[in-house]
């Protein structure tokens, strides 16, 4: 299989792992989650799809991968193609603490210790 380069814009995605922040396991993710095509994506909710993801894993997802639902969802209905990490700030702002609710778990993130992602690392490997 030939890798495709990352897409600048939404309407050249044909794959998802052409999207920008996503690698083989974050697209197995939204495969899992029944998005096929990066078209998918666009009308999508981005908490929506976390925490289907988080139900259908049974387990807890790090917040930063909400803030790739939010980078992925808003390259595709036409935003620029931005590092997860710039939608850090406005997840807090429109989501505050995750976690809290969370029928996974109700210890937020905080209370466990997370390893740093250096730039472009899939977020799902390993």
């Amino acid at each position: 299989m030939i890798k495709r380069p990352k897409a600048t814009r939404g309407e050249d995605c044909q794959t998802l792992e052409q999207l920008p922040n996503v690698g083989p396991a974050m697209a197995g993710d939204l495969r899992a989650l029944g998005l096929q095509h990066p078209r998918d994506l666009r009308g999508q909710d981005a908490l929506a799809l976390y925490r289907r993801l988080e139900a259908l894993t049974g387990s807890r997802q790090d917040p930063c991968v909400l803030d790739t639902f939010m980078a992925i969802i808003d390259f595709m209905e036409g935003g620029a193609p931005r590092p997860w990490w710039s939608f850090t700030a406005l997840r807090k702002q429109q989501h505050g603490v995750l976690h809290l609710d969370s029928p996974v778990s109700a210890a937020p993130w905080d209370a466990r210790p997370t390893r740093p992602h250096g730039e472009g690392a899939d977020l799902r490997a390993g």
